[in-house]
């Protein structure tokens, strides 16, 4: 059979369509016009008669770009039509109409027909019209009218309805006997009241007579999207952590179980996702520092703390949980989650029921199902588990044995009959419990209409499985991080190591799309957390605590050449080491200055430097830990790392003096390195720093980001939002557009240079708004961090006169909740506790023990939970009408 692809897609000089039939490789189609391609190709209809084909884009250096359509499928099963003609627009990802054919959209809020297998049709049809049309109701349908008999003449009393097949609405039309071309339009058919609500935007289609002197031919067209408004869909969420959630029957912290309430309350008030932080295991410690949900030892695991005892043991081994229900009643009093205690409880009882149950539980066929599936990260993610507590340490370099991971190690250890397999099976019994637990939750879910929006993590963490099974897949001597901001003066470490993306790329980012479909199994939606990180991402020396003497990497490096040009010169010593003298040692240290002069420092000529005991920030934390701690000991500690991170450059690994290149201190005018220099020099020294930052990586990063973010865009089909906060590259805007990613706003850290507040009301449609996040104070506890800023809030945002309240009163919080609903952006979605500040009668007393995480603090302990039961909010009345009434105001 002959195919005749016609594409329309406008290209400019030296670009160029291309088409793959089938899994051949794609085969360049011919220019026609500047709008449209075309190819003629003889093709073989495959066992199920069909012919799956997909285009591609060639720009003017031969890069390519897959089209995003994932269903260009051409029936080939007449043998009575020979030749075929196929008309199709391109699909490009960022169009706004495939973010309504994402997961939560598909599967749950406009979910397609149950597939039938079509009936070949009794009636000879010579044209198959197919439109995608996915905002449409359930009592709404696409028509076609045009001109002509066959398409009835543009009477909108009796026009054409097309039938829904998966994703396209489709009708088959015998135009044998028409005249062309014609001209058409697709339209809203009401199938309750069988009127017609209205055309399509836009002039007419046009239909042009198919290919002259062919026999036996049909044509499809491909019609892409029905020209509707396609910004009118909105939904409300709500974003808490899981273990933040308390029902009156939890064990002390949230649980995957406690979801069903959070999805009756969520429904009960109009909302359309539940948000939730990573839910990884990040037990490295077993102490309270693995509370920080963002340092997960697998990138797959679920964490154990999230397991429901109770409903594991069922009513069978209950009688092993009575021991511990006065525990259990005590740390679910308390008013924050005691992670250590609540862990340590939990593993207990764990322990217990697996001694009792691991006889029947492995026959499970499901579990037999689940783990052949999961086998490629849980068999050694389980082993590594047993492995840190066996060593008792996740730091698997300090192992005595397995310290570099073997899969034929793995396969021995887990052999059936051994006792290191019994051991290791208790972990995969765990991950087996809160697979059904957080599958149910998320079921659950579903049936009330909700979808769940998860969350991934930028880093692992370096004591992971992940690191120890692929090393080679991070920079183990580097760490993640940000640079310096208004919420962390000395920027951020986060500790993981950097992504070898040159690595990741080799066989296709395969770790992340292994990532991305085991999300799928439980979310609909996620967060990438800090998508920055696809672009460049702050990469701090290990030998270094604070984040400031990070650099962004990859990057076009400042060059000693470009200084010497610039009239700057280049000191090695003087603009490269950390500058000192006797009066930065005063100023810095006052009354012992001259304790840190003897002992931390060498006199040198016209100043000191450091002595190679104190050289890095390492080796001063290393010092100070074994001394006794206090007020003095922190703040020579804090003052010896100003002063190693008291330099103007950063040198890049492998650079020499010789051939130097290298980075801007970020904040360098900050430095007093930068204030003590001639001002001749200050001055094209600033011009450089400005260029290096804001200007000359911007296409740079651009073309890093998109060497990353299509695969894995492309790899699933959950609904992607991108956490853009903080120093943000002018390209990250237009590549969110491009590949349909929304974008994050929030009212006080505003995008746009030089202002103080974001107005929701001028959100883009392709965004999620909120008032704030996990990493912030909430509503109320903001209003009093600033009384400068929340009097200016009050009048220039909210738009009242006179003075602001002192506190944030429910009135005022309300006022700022509404104008989020009210918000032309598709998704509003709000922490719990911004929601409830809203009731003077519900809302917490303080709000300063609302806030879930601070930034600034490197070791911060996550353990924020809801002052009241989701009992009680169900049962908030008055409350919970107000806000289903601000919520369908949307």
């Amino acid at each position: 059979m002959k195919v005749h692809f016609i594409l329309r897609y406008r290209t400019r000089m030296g670009e160029a369509c291309l088409v793959s039939l089938g899994t051949d490789a794609p085969q360049m189609l011919s220019y026609l016009n500047e709008d449209l391609w075309h190819g003629v190709f003889e093709v073989k209809p495959g066992k199920d008669s069909v012919l799956r084909y997909q285009y591609y884009f060639q720009n003017a250096q031969g890069e390519r770009t897959a089209e995003w359509e994932r269903e260009r499928v051409l029936d080939l099963s007449d043998a009575k039509v020979a030749y075929q003609e196929v008309v199709d627009y391109w699909n490009p990802t960022g169009a706004i109409e495939n973010t309504f054919l994402t997961q939560p959209f598909h599967d749950i809020f406009n979910p397609p027909p149950a597939e039938v297998a079509r009936k070949a049709s009794k009636q000879a049809f010579t044209h198959v019209f197919k439109v995608k049309a996915p905002l449409l109701s359930a009592t709404q349908a696409v028509c076609l009218l045009g001109h002509g008999l066959a398409l009835r003449n543009w009477d909108t009393a009796a026009p054409i309805v097309l039938k829904r097949e998966g994703n396209w609405w489709v009708a088959r039309i015998n135009l044998a006997e028409e005249d062309f071309p014609l001209g058409y339009k697709y339209g809203v058919w009401d199938t309750s009241s069988n009127q017609f609500l209205g055309f399509e935007e836009g002039a007419n289609r046009t239909l042009y007579a198919p290919s002259a002197g062919q026999q036996n031919q049909r044509t499809t067209l491909h019609d892409g999207f029905i020209r509707l408004p396609n910004d009118t869909w909105k939904g409300a969420g709500v974003a808490i952590p899981v273990f933040s959630l308390r029902s009156q029957n939890s064990w002390g912290i949230g649980e995957f179980t406690d979801m069903h309430l959070l999805a009756d309350w969520a429904k009960s008030v109009g909302m359309k996702m539940i948000q939730l932080l990573p839910v990884n295991d990040t037990t490295a410690t077993h102490t309270w520092v693995d509370s920080y949900p963002y340092s997960a030892i697998t990138a797959f695991g679920l964490h154990p703390i999230f397991l429901n005892v109770e409903q594991t043991a069922g009513k069978k081994h209950a009688a092993i949980l009575k021991p511990y229900l006065k525990k259990k009643k005590e740390l679910n009093a308390l008013d924050a989650v005691d992670y250590e205690a609540v862990l340590q409880m939990k593993w207990d009882i764990i322990r217990q029921l697996y001694d009792l149950m691991k006889a029947d539980w492995r026959k499970d066929k499901n579990y037999a199902d689940y783990y052949a599936t999961n086998r490629h990260w849980l068999a050694p993610y389980a082993t590594f588990c047993w492995l840190r507590d066996l060593n008792g340490t996740a730091e698997f370099s300090l192992w005595a044995q397995h310290a570099t991971y073997e899969a034929a190690e793995v396969e021995a250890l887990l052999q059936p009959g051994t006792e290191s397999a019994d051991q290791i099976g208790l972990h995969l019994f765990v991950q087996w419990h809160l697979h059904l637990q957080l599958r149910a939750a998320t079921d659950y879910c579903h049936q009330q209409g909700l979808a769940v929006k998860g969350d991934i993590p930028i880093g692992i963490s370096r004591h992971s499985c992940d690191a120890w099974m692929a090393p080679e897949l991070y920079n183990m001597d580097q760490q993640a991080g940000a640079p310096p901001d208004d919420f962390a003066e000395k920027g951020q470490n986060w500790g993981f190591p950097t992504y070898n993306w040159e690595r990741m790329k080799q066989d296709g980012f395969a770790w992340w799309e292994q990532r991305f479909e085991q999300m799928s199994l439980y979310f609909d939606a996620f967060r990438i957390d800090h998508i920055l990180g696809f672009f460049r991402i702050w990469s701090i020396p290990l030998d270094a605590v604070e984040g400031i003497l990070g650099q962004f990497v990859p990057a076009i490096p400042v060059t000693a050449q470009e200084l010497r040009a610039a009239g700057i010169g280049f000191n090695y010593d003087r603009l490269c080491k950390p500058f000192i003298n006797e009066q930065i040692v005063l100023q810095t240290f006052g009354e012992d200055a001259n304790w840190v002069a003897e002992h931390c420092l060498q006199a040198t000529k016209g100043g000191f430097q450091l002595r190679p005991e104190f050289d890095t920030q390492r080796k001063v934390e290393q010092y100070f830990r074994s001394q006794k701690p206090g007020e003095r000991t922190e703040r020579l500690q804090n003052g010896l790392f100003s002063l190693i991170s008291n330099v103007v450059l950063l040198t890049d690994a492998g650079a020499t003096e010789d051939r130097w290149s290298g980075a801007f201190r970020f904040s360098m005018e900050k430095t007093s390195s930068f204030q003590y220099l001639p001002d001749e020099v200050k001055g094209p020294l600033r011009s450089l720093y400005i260029d290096y930052f804001f200007r000359r990586q911007d296409d740079f990063w651009q073309k890093q980001a998109m060497e990353k973010l299509p695969a894995l865009k492309r790899s699933t089909n959950m609904l992607i939002c991108g956490e853009d906060l903080g120093m943000v590259p002018h390209c990250v805007p237009d590549v969110m557009n491009e590949l349909g990613i929304l974008s994050l706003e929030i009212q006080r850290m505003p995008k746009a240079s030089g202002s103080t507040f974001f107005h929701p009301k001028d959100a883009p449609y392709r965004s999620v708004v909120t008032p704030s996040t996990h990493d912030m104070s909430t509503l109320r506890g903001w209003w009093e961090e600033n009384r400068e800023l929340s009097q200016r809030f009050f009048n220039e945002i909210l738009g009242y006169h006179g003075t602001a309240p002192y506190f944030c009163e429910p009135w005022v919080n309300r006022a700022i909740i509404q104008q989020h609903m009210q918000s032309p952006a598709m998704w509003s979605i709000f922490q719990l506790q911004d929601l409830l500040g809203s009731d003077g009668a519900l809302r917490r007393e303080n709000p300063h023990d609302e806030r879930i995480n601070i930034p600034a603090i490197a070791k911060h302990y996550w353990r924020y939970r809801m002052h009241l039961s989701l009992e009680d909010l169900m049962a908030a009345e008055r409350f919970n009408a107000d806000l289903k009434a601000m919520v369908l105001s949307r």
